[in-house]
């Protein structure tokens, strides 16, 4: 890529992303606007934002990726983050906008009567959106070394800053008319590339992926390996050298690669003949192109693993909580069905595009196998199909995309992050949203400096592993049954989150694991989801003196439509 086209790209976004934040400031006056943007907000533009928002690093650059190193199986995960819209539509988007609440634990404390509750709540808030936003600020990096071999740590530092200056901005109400403009950006960045992408495919006469075969380098490469890996040979090839291999240093060595696992230090290039097969880093499989294309054929245990991904996805949806906070500003809660019936038509407009950029990754970009930098296909293909000065204006567009995503997401997790400290542990109000904003983006730039890297829709769907296992089961519960008490939902929190949580932090620290072990720790959903349920229903059942005194009344303003003229209580959320 040209190297100021991709500079100028990342310019531009920042420049539009801090001005149309520098408008929403002008709109936003009062804590209502900063936490819920009054809740004015229509459901196309909220749509569009939800969109903006929800369509992270893991949406734009690692779906692809995934798809690229393990096939179809990963198709589960576009198929499920847009699904659970359909479980947020019939389940709780409307009783939610009703609840009068700002945040997620403003909605455990008005429906449980407990701050106890609402203080878990808050805990596991800051948690699942710290966990999510570590990987933007990596994938930032990525970036950002990608087009200009800038430190990994710059990119994420300037997306926390300008996420920062939009939300200490404007709050809820600037960050709307950011993400509503990033989304068709974002979707623009993928589709217009796609068409140029089919049509060199077409030109160039190269088939689909198929047959027995492993990928191979279609003509003599040269691979240059940022940091250091270690790859796995499959049979014996003669490669030139410059750098360190296996612990030696060489010099344009021509040496033969025998079968087995090498190490490649940072800054080496290999350079490899045409239709050699393309050793693949330790932790990819190596797929033949029949097992690529087939589902269930990529990992240990995958029926377990399918299933498990799928229910994270669709029951983590709901919550995460910069999802759950946009439905806080719709003005009813017909708005908020509407506002996800369109989002669910933005998110399958979207969702097609990945996989194509995954599959002809496969054929034009097989060295990224090599290098485990999977995630850096949808950057790479531009230049590498197309060429010329029309390739590197599409990976400049592209570039922008990903800086979209980057912006789009992390300031929706900073301002729910946020939302949550400035309420429960600071005083409540503008300047301690403010201050709060800030806590929310350094903890994370921190993490994502010093945390090793794994590809960032996996560290995604695992912080929906843990929204489901915690969040969901409150949300269903609460809104759904009357019986549902604070010890209940305390010792389902506790239980369901805590052993997420405990297998995350297994999987990012030491993983990854191999045989049943690895495949319950890497996609634990299918076990923790049905015993936070279980956890939550039966000590409920143990605890009925615990009932909400007003849970009646409670339940009313949650299932009432609000053209009905009923007395909804004079709960009101903390700061309002």
């Amino acid at each position: 890529m040209n190297t100021a086209y991709g500079v100028s790209a990342v310019v531009v976004v920042v420049l539009a992303a801090v001005l149309i934040g520098i408008f929403g400031l002008r709109l936003s006056r009062t804590t209502s606007d900063f936490y819920v943007a009054s809740r004015t907000v229509s459901p196309l533009w909220n749509a569009s934002a939800i969109g903006g928002e929800y369509l992270s690093a893991a949406s734009f650059l690692g779906i692809a990726g995934l798809i690229l190193a393990y096939g179809a199986d990963m198709l589960w995960l576009p198929v499920g983050w847009t699904g659970g819209y359909l479980v947020l539509l019939v389940l709780v988007s409307a009783p939610l906008r009703r609840s009068g609440a700002y945040t997620l634990p403003d909605f455990a404390e008005a429906r449980l009567e407990s701050m106890i509750v609402r203080r878990s709540a808050s805990v596991l808030v800051v948690l699942i959106g710290w966990l999510y936003l570590m990987p933007q600020f990596q994938s930032a990096g990525l970036v950002l070394r990608t087009i200009t071999g800038a430190p990994v740590w710059a990119g994420g530092l300037l997306v926390a800053v300008v996420v920062a200056v939009n939300v200490l901005s404007g709050g809820m109400r600037s960050i709307t008319f950011v993400q509503a403009f990033q989304y068709w950006l974002k979707l623009t960045a993928l589709a217009l590339p796609v068409v140029f992408l089919l049509l060199a495919w077409r030109a160039d006469g190269a088939p689909a992926p198929g047959g027995e075969t492993p990928p191979v380098f279609a003509e003599r490469t040269t691979v240059t390996v940022a940091v250091d890996v270690t790859v796995r040979v499959a049979e014996p090839v003669e490669v030139t050298v410059t750098g360190r291999l296996d612990g030696r240093p060489l010099d344009r060595a021509r040496i033969t690669l025998a079968p087995g696992p090498h190490t490649v230090a940072h800054e080496t290039t290999v350079t490899f003949p045409a239709g050699a097969a393309v050793p693949h880093a330790e932790n990819l499989p190596a797929l033949t192109d029949r097992q690529w294309a087939l589902p269930l054929e990529s990992r240990d245990y995958p029926l377990y693993s399918t299933y498990s991904l799928i229910l994270a996805t669709f029951l983590g949806t709901m919550g995460l909580p910069h999802v759950l906070v946009r439905f806080y500003t719709n003005p009813d809660g017909r708005a908020a069905r509407r506002t996800t019936l369109v989002v669910l038509s933005l998110l399958g407009a979207f969702y097609l595009l990945p996989a194509v950029y995954g599959a002809l990754g496969r054929i034009y970009a097989p060295e990224l196998l090599m290098t485990g930098r999977t995630d850096a296909v949808v950057l790479t293909l531009p230049g590498r199909l197309v060429g010329g000065t029309a390739g590197d204006l599409l990976s400049a567009l592209v570039t922008a995309g990903a800086f979209a995503a980057f912006l789009s997401t992390s300031s929706g997790l900073t301002v729910s992050v946020a939302g949550v400290i400035g309420q429960d542990i600071l005083r409540g109000g503008v300047r301690s949203f403010r201050l709060a904003t800030v806590l929310a983006v350094i903890v994370p730039l921190a993490l994502a400096t010093a945390a090793r890297s794994l590809p960032v829709a996996d560290v995604v769907g695992l912080a929906f592993a843990v929204a489901a296992s915690s969040f969901c089961p409150l949300l269903v519960l609460g809104i759904w049954w009357r019986r549902f008490t604070d010890a209940g939902a305390m010792a389902g929190l506790l239980t369901g989150g805590g052993l997420a949580c405990a297998a995350v932090l297994a999987t990012i620290v030491g993983g990854p694991y191999r045989g049943l072990p690895g495949a319950l720790l890497a996609q634990p959903a299918a076990w923790t989801v049905p015993i936070a349920f279980l956890v939550m229903v039966v000590v409920s059942l143990l605890t009925p003196g615990r009932i909400p005194k007003g849970v009646a009344r409670t339940m009313v303003r949650l299932h009432t439509p609000e053209t009905l003229k009923v007395d909804r209580g004079d709960w009101r959320p903390r700061g309002a």
